[in-house]
This record gives structure tokens, sequence and C-alpha cells, in this order.
């Protein structure tokens, strides 16, 4: 696995004071004798999106530089991080569910380290809940002090007092080690936070304001990941179409000459990026994914409602019209293009003519695929106050009808693969069906067909034999 081609790059120093600890941690655990095949495991728990995958993928470095080997059995482990999610109340509940059975554990193991991170302890409020009704976890970190886990580790493992992170402001903290779930497939943060501040999202009070990683930083990170062996490369943010990277080569770097730059480097790979604001989406953006071949031809472009009133109220800063037309030079430029996105339904204020309205738009935008969500007050959001809430009964029956259009237009959609033949990435043995693999194109829909293990982590070409709502199944060609 890629961990060692950033271990020279810690540039702050409060970052390399707290990584510092990682020889602290691996000297005490080796002066126990805890090495080798006596190496204490640890185990990670991830909720919510790609950017807590990444972040997950950091923390495993950081365990695998400390000295700790990975399990899959939390049984197993002396060490245990829950990396949480915010962005609905079910997964914050779902996660405390989780974190009150490691209690077990703890019991029958004392030595056992739990620390719990993510948006989740971002939140103050649910800080103090795992302090006072949670005395068996030993630290939470909050999403800018993934970089203080092998502190707090060092801390706990001593003997200290229990911790609870709650960073005044966030920072970019280059330098920690990663350790990839995948050794073909790759998540690459560019920015973290958002600043659009939606009326229903708790992202920028957990993820705080926008901060682009240098440009500088991100090529020679992706050089490494390609040197590594990664073939399919997507660019994180929480709002990707607005980096940042300052200056670079005498110009200021935007998201579309990171495309450009990246695609330039020498590899067989592919690249993607999410998420992206409507209102960020630029011709520039658009005319890179249309040029670059390495760039898969998938944008993702959340509308979450049709109805201009419910954007209003939603905070999103574009009519159904402005969307539409961002969507019309999308498909201009790249006629094949699979365009995603994501719908709230049930939103405050939400009537049936709102919800007609974007059923309308789903219409016309011929999605490939919708992400799509009953409405989930979030306490300390603008529209968990906002009145006229639409009862669940009433929120779950559209989405029904919502689901219904959604897979009928699906169904339209990947019917225009069948029998074209596509150069695939294998990403693995199939979940469902362990006797076929399982690979990604430009299709947003997993490809499915019978063959070797051997074949994954390379490009093969698939000839499409099926399309169905969910995926694709198809044949090796030579």
């Amino acid at each position: 696995m890629a961990e060692q081609y950033i271990e020279s790059a810690v540039t702050d120093p409060e970052t390399a004071e707290h990584l510092s600890r990682i020889a602290a941690v691996r000297d005490r655990l080796k002066a126990a004798g805890r090495v080798g095949d006596a190496a204490p495991k640890y185990f990670i728990q991830t909720f919510g999106c790609q950017q807590n995958e990444a972040d997950s993928e950091r923390l495993a470095g950081l365990c695998a530089a400390m000295g700790y080997v990975k399990t899959d059995r939390p049984e197993d482990a002396e060490l245990i991080l829950v990396n949480t999610c915010a962005v609905r109340e079910h997964a914050e509940k779902k996660a405390l569910s989780i974190i009150g059975n490691y209690k077990h554990i703890k019991d029958k193991n004392p030595a056992a380290v739990i620390g719990v991170g993510g948006c989740m302890v971002t939140q103050k409020a649910r800080a103090d809940k795992l302090k006072g009704s949670y005395p068996y976890v030993s630290f939470t970190f909050d999403t800018g002090a993934v970089d203080r886990v092998p502190a707090l580790l060092d801390a706990a493992l001593a003997g200290g007092r229990r911790e609870f992170v709650l960073s005044e402001e966030w920072k970019i903290a280059e330098g920690i080690p990663i350790r990839r779930a995948s050794k073909h497939m790759a998540w690459l943060s560019i920015m973290y936070g958002c600043n659009n501040f939606c009326s229903y999202c708790i992202v920028p009070y957990v993820r705080g304001r926008e901060r682009s990683r240098s440009a500088e930083a991100i090529l020679d990170e992706a050089r490494a990941l390609i040197d590594d062996g990664a073939r399919d490369i997507t660019l994180l943010g929480q709002n990707v179409n607005s980096y940042d990277g300052g200056p670079y080569d005498g110009r200021r770097v935007d998201i579309a000459d990171l495309l450009h730059r990246i695609s330039a480097l020498e590899g067989d790979f592919r690249l993607r990026f999410m998420t992206s604001h409507p209102k960020d989406a630029s011709d520039r953006l658009i005319e890179a994914m249309a040029t670059e071949d390495k760039v898969v031809k998938h944008f993702h472009l959340p509308v979450q409602a049709g109805s201009d009133e419910i954007l209003r109220r939603m905070n999103r800063k574009y009519t159904a019209e402005k969307y539409l037309e961002t969507a019309e030079k999308i498909r201009a430029a790249v006629p094949d293009v699979s365009l995603t996105s994501d719908i709230i339904v049930g939103f405050p204020g939400e009537t049936e003519e709102d919800f007609e309205a974007t059923l309308a738009m789903m219409r016309v935008a011929r999605y490939d695929m919708v992400y799509s969500f009953i409405y989930s007050p979030r306490a300390g959001t603008p529209a968990a106050a906002m009145p006229d809430q639409v009862p669940r009964e009433v929120a779950s029956a559209r989405m029904e009808r919502l689901l219904a259009l959604g897979a009928e237009i699906a169904d339209e959609r990947n019917a225009r693969f069948l029998g074209r033949t596509l150069r695939v990435l294998v990403e693995d043995v199939s979940k469902n069906e362990p006797d076929k693999l399982t690979a990604r194109g430009d299709p947003v829909r997993p490809i499915h067909f019978a063959g070797p293990p051997s074949l994954i982590g390379q490009f093969v070409h698939v000839r499409i034999t099926e399309a169905k709502t969910y995926c694709l199944e198809g044949e090796v060609v030579e």
C-alpha cells in the first residue's frame, strides 16, 4: 500500500509536532515487545461520504506508521477508531449505537483504546454526550484534527486524562501517512470545507470554510498514486468546483487547470471529480471534461429540487432554468455524458406543485442516476426551524413516485450501452455474484461479467449484453 511518499512533506510546525508522536507510540509498543507477530491490531469504522473514506485512509496510515496491524474484527482490536457522519440524524444514531456496543470490548480488554472522530463529534453537543455518557471513549477528534490522533493515542496509552478535541480553526495537514483501501482506485482530496451554507446542510459547520490544497502537493500525490498502480483517481471536495490552488507556474490554478495538469501526467489512468455545485460548474470545467481523454465522462450535478421556491428556501443560489442551462452545456460538449444528481424530497414548505416541478426537472435532465433522500432536519441549520415541515407519510409517498420515475429514465439511459464495447477498469469480485467481476468506466452503473480474479486492477474491453436498471451485464472481448 502507498504510504511512504508523503512522510517528508510535513511543513506545518503544529502538524509536525503531532506527527512526531507516531515515533513515541511506536517506541512505546517496541518497549513492551508489541512488534512483529505480537503487534496490536487496529479497526476503523467509517460512516458517510467519500471524504470520510479518504480521511479513514489517513487514519489507517497513521495506525500502520505507529506499529498497529489492521483487523476486520473490532473484538480483536486494541485500537478502535470510529469516523462518523453528521449529514443525517440516522447516521449519527447508528454511529452512537455501534459505539455503545464497543463497551463490551472495553470491558473484556480494559487496555483497548476507543477514539471517535469525524463530522458528528465536531458538534459540541455530540462531543459532550460522548464525554458524559460513553466513559470508555478515550478521545474524540474533529474533522480538523486527524493529525492529532498519534498524540491523543500516546496520551491515552500513558494513562492520561480523556481528551475531546474541538478545533478553533480548520487547517490542511499535509504529510499524514496514507494506507489506501485499494491499490488501483484512489481518493485524492483537493480541498476541504464549504462556503455555500445551503439551509439544510450541516457541512459548513462540521468541516469549516473552504480551503484548497496547493496544486504542487496535489500533483505530487497524483504522481505517486500513478507510480504506485492507481488506475482510477477521484478528486474530492465538498464543493470541488470551487477549488483555488493559488499561484502555480505563474497563474492561479482552478479545478479545470488541475484536470488538465493531472491528465498530462504519464500513465494509464482515469480521472474523476466530485461533488460539483451547479453555480460553480464553469465553461472551463466542462471544456476540460470534453477535451481530456483521461477524464471520465461522468458529471455529478446535484439539483436538490426542481422548484424555484424550494431552491430559494434551500439557499442553492440558482434557478431551475439556470441549472438546466448548465446541464445542456454539459450535454452539448459531452454528448455521451453520464449525468447524475442528488434530490431532496419533502423539504419544508414543499407543495405538490413544487414536487411536480422536481419530477419535471428529472424528465428534462434525463439523469442516469439520482441519489434521493427524504429531508432530515439537522439541528443548527436554518431549515430545521422552518415552518411547514412536510409530514413523513407525504414525503415517503412522493419518494416512491420519484424512485419510479428515476428507474424509468435510468432504464432508457442504460439501454444506449447495449451492444457497445467499453474499456473499463476491473474493480473487484462482485458482492452479489461471487462468480463474476465488477468494473466501471464512463457509465455510472457497475458492469458485471465473468472473468478470472487476475483481471482485478486492469483495464479490459467488455461488450454490454444486457442493460438493467441498476447495473450492466457484459462479456470480455479481446
